[in-house]
């Protein structure tokens, strides 16, 4: 039975055939579509979370595919900078990398309680936060690695001064100019120690 243009219309602009729309066309790889789905229609605050995960995910797996590796925790955070969400599906609240403030901040209480929740743990803190268990689970992987590397880079910047392998000496002309050449561990210290920094700063925040 044939369908009046009119009425064509306004079931393409309902919001559940829009989403249901978005839906099929990440399960089918279609990106493109599923992206000028989400940035040309404004959706109800209900379905942010669900289309927000699906442009993200669609971004990530474009970008490993395009690289051919799978991402890290660093490559996400680059991706989510490249493509933030639209303002289609997002409510305006301040985020920081997807996860709301209030929800970081409920996040951080738990892991200063205990870095290593149980799966039932795991389970309570997702309903209080609206996140998944899985997604609950990451944030903590990803936290205790950012941690441990501040540890790590603590520690090399400790040996570097130890060693004193990183100073300068300051001439009679005043030029400053570097020391006599330091021994091969303690090089492979600074350059390590620098390693370690720039791992922790370039993502100190990334959390999914």
């Amino acid at each position: 039975m044939p369908v009046a243009p009119a009425a064509c219309e306004v079931l393409n602009r309902n919001e559940s055939v829009l989403r249901a729309r978005a839906i099929v066309a990440f399960h089918t790889g279609n990106f493109r579509e599923l992206y000028h789905i989400l940035e040309n229609h404004k959706f109800t605050k209900e379905s942010h979370s669900k289309l927000q995960a699906l442009w993200l995910e669609s971004h990530y797996q474009e970008a490993e595919k395009l690289r051919g590796r799978p991402l890290g925790p660093v490559d996400k955070y680059r991706v989510r900078k490249k493509f933030p969400l639209p303002k289609t599906i997002w409510d305006g609240e301040q985020k920081t990398h997807c996860f709301k403030e209030r929800t970081r901040h409920l996040l951080r209480e738990w892991y200063l309680q205990d870095p290593y929740p149980n799966p039932s743990k795991k389970r309570e803190l997702a309903q209080a936060t609206g996140l998944t268990p899985t997604q609950v689970g990451n944030w903590f992987k990803n936290r205790r690695q950012r941690d441990r590397a501040a540890a790590a880079k603590n520690r090399l910047q400790q040996q570097v001064l130890s060693n004193g392998s990183v100073r300068s000496l300051t001439g009679e002309d005043g030029a400053d100019r570097l020391g006599n050449a330091s021994s091969p561990e303690a090089s492979l210290s600074s350059k390590a120690a620098a390693s370690a920094i720039s791992i922790t700063s370039s993502d100190s925040e990334c959390d999914i």
